[in-house]
């Protein structure tokens, strides 16, 4: 067991305005995701629980039910497994986001949906 400070992981670059990196446990992912302004995560759903905390910037989340949350340093929001949900990144960002269980999805790297680079639709 050693502790690793962010900067020692790799920067995984998933499209051209964000980037991560990330650990996991036998039960639960870490990851330090980097996102410039107009950053778009479309929307997607997990079976993981997942915790989103933002260290510097704003991420608005978009909800199915038509829920907006943005969440700004300081804050932290829940989201329950299998929650439809988007994102864009209002500011430039850095978003700490925890998930149990862990993303195997990330691990395996079959996480598409971050990697295309889409732009958020027109509201």
């Amino acid at each position: 067991m050693d502790a690793i400070a962010w900067e020692q992981m790799e920067l995984e670059e998933l499209n051209n305005k964000i980037s991560r990196q990330m650990t996991s446990g036998a039960s639960s992912t870490i990851a330090r995701v980097l996102l410039a302004r107009g950053a778009y995560v479309p929307r997607h759903s997990h079976v993981n629980e997942q915790v989103t905390m933002i260290l510097e910037g704003c991420l608005r989340f978009h909800f199915d039910d038509g829920t907006e949350i943005s969440v700004r340093p300081g804050q932290v929001l829940v989201i329950p497994a299998n929650v439809p949900h988007a994102a864009v990144a209002i500011e430039d960002t850095i978003d700490i986001d925890f998930f149990t269980p862990r993303r195997e999805d990330w691990i395996r790297k079959e996480d598409s949906y971050l990697r295309t680079g889409e732009e958020p639709p027109q509201r």
